[in-house]
């Protein structure tokens, strides 16, 4: 199994003003917490870290500190987030026939959630963490007046690990580079080259940060936890 970790983002929205996976959580950085796990996990054989070309020398700086063993490649990633997981996708090891991805700045994803969302791929192909929608979905229009209310039953918000047959999911992205499919997530580029994808119940700790709020959220469970 072969973990693919996005720690491409630039951290606008949290306006860190530098990639906000190194910004420090407890007593380690963000990108930390999730290649902590990785280690930890039987069924992770190798880790690929996809970042910014000019935050390599960090990334490397955080995998050695670990020290994380199982990181087998750092590579610089793209434009968009999926540039950069399809360049992680190229580094993974030939022999692996299953392949995770997780955001860097999810770093509360448990071992737990890790085996059970591998597992029900093994079962199916492809599965991803998600969490059934509890709030009222409304769509609105440009001028941000309601358009709609949504159906909440049946819809799920995607979380990550995401895992994958690596055949599929490298099929996924031929098709993807052929036909110019965009997608914030892998799974709805598998889900459009026509695979199947599980939903495994995902965890409400397992949060992504990107906004200040989010941050203050992840310091005060982090605390929590101490």
């Amino acid at each position: 199994m072969s973990l693919i970790v996005a720690a491409a983002g630039q951290g606008r929205r949290l306006g860190a003003g530098s990639n906000k996976v190194f910004l420090p959580l407890g007593d380690k950085p963000i990108l930390a917490h999730t290649l902590a796990v990785a280690e930890a996990s039987p069924m992770v054989d190798e880790v690929i870290v996809v970042t910014r070309p000019e935050d390599i020398p960090m990334c490397h700086q955080v995998v050695t500190a670990g020290p994380y063993r199982k990181v087998r490649q750092i590579v610089a990633g793209g434009k968009e987030r999926q540039d950069s997981i399809a360049a992680g996708l190229k580094a993974v090891a030939p022999v692996a026939e299953w392949v995770a991805v997780h955001d860097g700045a999810r770093p509360f994803l448990s071992p737990v959630l890790l085996e059970r969302v591998i597992a029900a791929a093994r079962d199916t192909g492809a599965a991803i963490a998600a969490l059934p929608i509890k709030e009222t979905i409304k769509r609105g229009n440009t001028e941000d007046m309601v358009t709609a209310t949504l159906e909440r039953r049946g819809l799920w918000a995607a979380q990550t690990p995401q895992v994958f047959r690596r055949d599929w999911l490298a099929a996924a992205y031929r098709e993807a580079e052929i036909n110019g499919w965009q997608a914030t997530d892998d799974a709805a580029l598998v889900e459009r080259a026509g695979y199947p994808v599980k939903l495994v119940p995902g965890e409400e700790v397992n949060i992504k940060i990107t906004t200040p709020g989010d941050l203050a959220l992840a310091r005060a469970l982090m605390a929590g936890d101490s």
